[in-house]
């Protein structure tokens, strides 16, 4: 099968940063799918891992975790899918990625597509809305209902592909008073088309934001991108007894500073399932399934932003190269081989 695949850690713009390769078909375990790839997208996690993970010396690592296709066999204890099957999911970072012809994946971690999004569409969405999701009502215990709360969210860094499917999930299944920030005019308009209630800049003091549009605090803030820096604001910014959550990696972090407020700190990261093999690992399975129901019945949307044309190693060099300059709206997308 073809795949695009690295043999060392090179920057994106490298003529050997990410390369054509033509590999072994893998065979599906018995709890898993062999997926026919027709879409994927480009997440943050594949640019850190290019640039981080040693392969094996003379070993192809193929990377990539977001994916929709079809399903053409099935492990022998599967249950959950059938050949035909359209499908959408993100994979485990034990496990090669899905960037290639052919992938294998444990069907607990993966969700029947929606019915009214074509392959790309999809594709943009499995991570991002299993790590949006996780944070919202795993991490932060926010109600997913309509009833009216005197909660709000800050969604530090709206526009991204995270950001994009939160904003939609805080706005539509909750009653929070959603804030997003963004910095430019098109990323700013973005998050609100998306039902951001109020969008302030991050490249100001987020307390001087926050007051401009008439919030002293806020009681929960989901900080996607740069916590380290905006750490001291977070912390003046989050209400007594409120709740962070975050998903970049920072260097380091003061958690002190949350002390006096008696304010929570969460990690959000979507593999800790399948790189554990969590006893509620099939947890992943139901939430793609429930958010598919909420695109098909209109409630959320499509996150694709940018579309990159064919899966092939100088297109995925390209879209590595664009995520890595932070000016990325919504989801960068390829499609086909």
């Amino acid at each position: 099968m073809k795949a695009i695949a690295y043999f060392k850690n090179l920057p994106a713009d490298h003529p050997e940063a990410l390369q054509d390769i033509t590999v072994a078909d893998p065979v599906p375990g018995d709890r898993d799918l062999l997926v026919e790839v027709r879409a994927i997208s480009v997440n943050p996690v594949d640019v850190k891992i290019r640039g981080n993970r040693k392969p094996k010396d003379g070993q192809p690592e193929i990377i990539g975790w977001d994916a929709a296709g079809v399903v053409r066999a099935v492990g022998a204890k599967t249950s959950l899918f059938k050949p035909g099957d359209r499908v959408w999911y993100a994979g485990a970072l034990t496990r090669p990625g899905a960037n290639s012809e052919l992938h294998v994946v444990d069907e607990r971690i993966v969700g029947a597509m929606p019915a009214s999004l074509d392959y790309a569409q999809a594709a943009a969405l499995p991570l991002t809305t299993i790590t949006a999701w996780e944070l919202l009502f795993d991490r932060l215990r926010v109600l997913d209902n309509h009833a009216p709360s005197q909660r709000s969210l800050l969604v530090i860094g709206a526009a991204g592909g995270v950001g994009s499917i939160l904003v939609q999930l805080a706005r539509q299944l909750t009653g929070l008073t959603v804030i997003g920030t963004a910095s430019r005019p098109e990323t700013q308009a973005w998050v609100r088309e998306l039902g951001a209630h109020h969008v302030i800049d991050h490249t100001r003091p987020l307390t001087e934001e926050l007051k401009r549009i008439g919030f002293e605090h806020v009681s929960d803030i989901a900080a996607l991108t740069h916590t380290d820096t905006h750490f001291p604001q977070i912390a003046e910014a989050i209400a007594p007894q409120g709740r962070v959550a975050l998903i970049d990696d920072p260097a380091a972090l003061d958690v002190r500073l949350l002390k006096s407020k008696s304010a929570s700190l969460h990690w959000e990261f979507m593999f800790a399932r399948p790189l554990h093999d969590t006893p509620d690992l099939i947890a992943q399975h139901e939430l793609l399934n429930q958010a598919a129901r909420l695109i098909d019945n209109g409630t959320l949307r499509t996150t694709l932003g940018e579309h990159y044309g064919k899966i092939n190693a100088e297109n995925l060099r390209r879209a590595h190269a664009f995520i890595e300059s932070g000016k990325a709206r919504g989801k960068v997308v390829l499609e086909g081989f």
